[in-house]
This record gives C-alpha cells, sequence and structure tokens, in this order.
C-alpha cells in the first residue's frame, strides 16, 4: 500500500485538481511497475488543518472509480462505485455525522439510501441507546445496566417485530464468566459458562486453555435442550 500525505492550504479547487492528477500518474505507476501484484494506491490532502482531510484511494490494477472521502471533525462523507446485478456499475454516496446532544452522542448515518439515527447516553452506571431506521421507520433500543464490577444486565426491544433479548452477565476475576440470556425471535434460553477470558488468548488463561459450556433450552420443545462445549488449549513447545 502506497499512502502520501499533502498539506496545502490554497484554494480547494487547485487542491483537488493537483490531488487527482498526482492519484492518476500514482495509479498508472503501479500499474506499469508490478500488473502482477494486488495492493491499492491511497493519497491524503490536509485541506484546513488534520481535522479536514481528503482522501482517494484505488485498488491495483484498479477496477473502476478510485473512493473518494472527506473527513471533517463531526464525521465523514464518501463517494464510490458499486456494482449491483440489475445495474452494472453506479455511484454510491455513504455519510456519518456526530454531535453530542442532552448529555449523548447522536449519530446520523446514510447508506445504501437508508438513514440510521442513532443516541447514545451512557454513565458509569447505565447505558440507553435508541435507534431509528429510516424510511422503513424501525426503531429499537438497547438498555445496560451495571450493578457493580462484576453484574451487567443488557436488554433490547424493537417496537416493528415485538422482539426483544436478554442478557445478565456475571463475571469472576478476568478467567471466568457466567452469561444467561433469552432470544425472542429464535424462543430461545441459554446459559454459558467461560473458563479463561472469552476475548482473551488461550496462552494468558489459566492452564493455557480457554473452556466454554453452553446449555441451550427451546422453548417449544424443552426436550431437545442441548448441552455443548468446546475447548481450545495451547501446547508450547
Amino acid at each position: 500500500m502506497l499512502i502520501i500525505e499533502i498539506d496545502i492550504k490554497s484554494c480547494f479547487e487547485i487542491v483537488i485538481a493537483n490531488l487527482f492528477f498526482v492519484f492518476v500518474m500514482l495509479l498508472l505507476f503501479s500499474c506499469a511497475t508490478s500488473p502482477a501484484q494486488q495492493g491499492e494506491v491511497a493519497i491524503v490532502a490536509d485541506l484546513a488543518g488534520p481535522a479536514y482531510k481528503f482522501e482517494l484511494v484505488s485498488a491495483v490494477p484498479s477496477v473502476g472509480l478510485p473512493k473518494a472521502t472527506f473527513n471533517f471533525p463531526l464525521g465523514e462523507i464518501s463517494l464510490e462505485e458499486k456494482e449491483e446485478e440489475e445495474v452494472k456499475k453506479m455511484l454510491s454516496i455513504n455519510g456519518i455525522v456526530k454531535g453530542h446532544l442532552l448529555n449523548g452522542v447522536c449519530t446520523a448515518q446514510y447508506k445504501d439510501e437508508n438513514i440510521n439515527l442513532r443516541y447514545l447516553y451512557k454513565d458509569e452506571q447505565m447505558a440507553f441507546i435508541p435507534n431509528l431506521s429510516l424510511p422503513s421507520n424501525a426503531l429499537s433500543f438497547a438498555f445496560k445496566r451495571r450493578f457493580g464490577p462484576s453484574d451487567k444486565l443488557s436488554y433490547w426491544y424493537n417496537f416493528d417485530s415485538n422482539y426483544w433479548s436478554t442478557v445478565y452477565k456475571h463475571t469472576v476475576g478476568k478467567d471466568y464468566k457466567f452469561k444467561v440470556g433469552y432470544d425472542s425471535e429464535v424462543r430461545l434460553g441459554w446459559a454459558s459458562l467461560w473458563v479463561g477470558d472469552e476475548s482473551g488468548k488461550a496462552k494468558t488463561a489459566p492452564m493455557k486453555a480457554k473452556i466454554q459450556f453452553m446449555l441451550q433450552v427451546p422453548q417449544d420443545d424443552i426436550k431437545s435442550s442441548a448441552l455443548m462445549f468446546r475447548v481450545k488449549k495451547r501446547w508450547d513447545i
């Protein structure tokens, strides 16, 4: 991957014109010098300080127009070429904007002609996350409550489908974790016990092994409950 950073504070049109010219030259040079290799070429320009950047990225060898991204303090906007089944190639505009609102963070994301509005309020004990998707008007929210350093409750509800799920987690140190939950969409209750850090590596766990036991209980057929386990063990030579 080849990256070039340019810090130019002249007018925007000159910056973009020169940037695109240099990018095309780099792309042609990369394709000519390494036609059998794959990678990408990227060029970045600081427009008005490090908080405002314009970036062009293209695969090598090139298969279409480069992806253009404009970054600013509250988010980013990108323009890229994508290929659909019905329409061979089309330009896709994606963007995300973030801002502080009522002691929380509000995020608006536009992607594939859909708008997602998300609000996050979080403190040391609680998190509240409502989410609205447009134009489907699908509304959901997540709620998380911490009862101490070892206990945490999470709840999620979808107003459009009335589906909900909940998870209660209890930890003992970093090597033992017990979780129990229920998912109404699949009508399944479950419990899980981790021995060893769930997100860590086996070599740092006790006896260099990670073990998970899981019990799944279908609500409609309790007799078909299943107990499963998996082990990840490391032997150092």
